[in-house]
């Protein structure tokens, strides 16, 4: 059996590997999965001591990084010996998973895609128009077991502000339904609670929370935005 070491570093799991990886190395799936129940979502295989493996162990290893992106997580492989970069390349797993030649040039990795995706969410956001408008709003928790009323006084096509409503916590996820005038169209969207108005700094728009909305199709976005530019272009019509 695949021996497996667990340690812990900048908020990262790394496992070292020691054996073979191969058709009796299923508890590496195993260990994967209990990190992932743990909270642990980067994950860090050194194959410095790994002896084979052969096609079936790379099953083992595909099985367990898809639990891992599944579970919206990362994992990467450090330390590759030479006899088995071959293959790496042959199955083809060097085009998937990022392999790096030290373990330290491996965890500054993980840093800079927290760095990358930071950047792509400021120019996600800053390319869609947000609009100042009064729409009235229902809003239900995952589950749909609760409603509660509130007001958009926010809109872009990747989130909105809710004013009146003060239940939700960050991190939360929302069922959100309202609709687009003139159409009367009714919008219903998966949404996560990413801030909540501070009532001692911001008692203008205490009680609200900033919601990103979340597995938005492309017709929807799109209705989204028509409505904003629609609507924008009346404001600058009115000034």
């Amino acid at each position: 059996m695949l021996e497996i070491k667990i340690r812990t570093k900048d908020n990262i799991v790394i496992l070292d590997l020691v054996g073979k990886i191969d058709v009796n190395a299923a508890n590496f799936i195993e260990v994967v999965g209990q990190c992932l129940r743990e909270g642990w979502c980067n994950l860090l295989c050194n194959f410095e001591e790994v002896e084979v493996v052969d096609y079936m162990g790379i099953s083992v290893l595909v099985i367990a990084y898809k639990e891992v992106v599944n579970n919206n997580g990362r994992m990467k492989f450090t330390n590759i010996p030479a006899h088995l970069k071959n293959i790496f390349s042959i199955s083809g797993l060097d085009a998937v998973i990022d392999l790096y030649a030290t373990e330290e040039v491996a965890l500054n990795s993980f840093q800079e895609d927290k760095i990358i995706e930071k950047i792509k969410k400021l120019q996600l956001r800053r390319r869609f128009k947000r609009l100042p408008i009064d729409i009235k709003i229902e809003l239900k928790d995952k589950y749909e077991t609760c409603c509660l009323k509130g007001d958009i006084l926010n809109l872009s096509a990747v989130g909105a502000y809710i004013f009146g409503c003060s239940q939700f916590k960050l991190g939360d996820e929302l069922i959100i339904k309202f609709k687009l005038l003139p159409t009367q169209e009714e919008i219903k969207l998966q949404a996560k609670v990413v801030w909540l108005s501070d009532k001692q700094f911001q008692p203008h728009l205490h009680p609200g929370m900033g919601v990103e909305f979340c597995n938005l199709s492309s017709s929807v976005q799109e209705k989204l935005i028509e409505f904003i530019e629609r609507n924008l272009s009346f404001m600058s019509f009115d000034e």
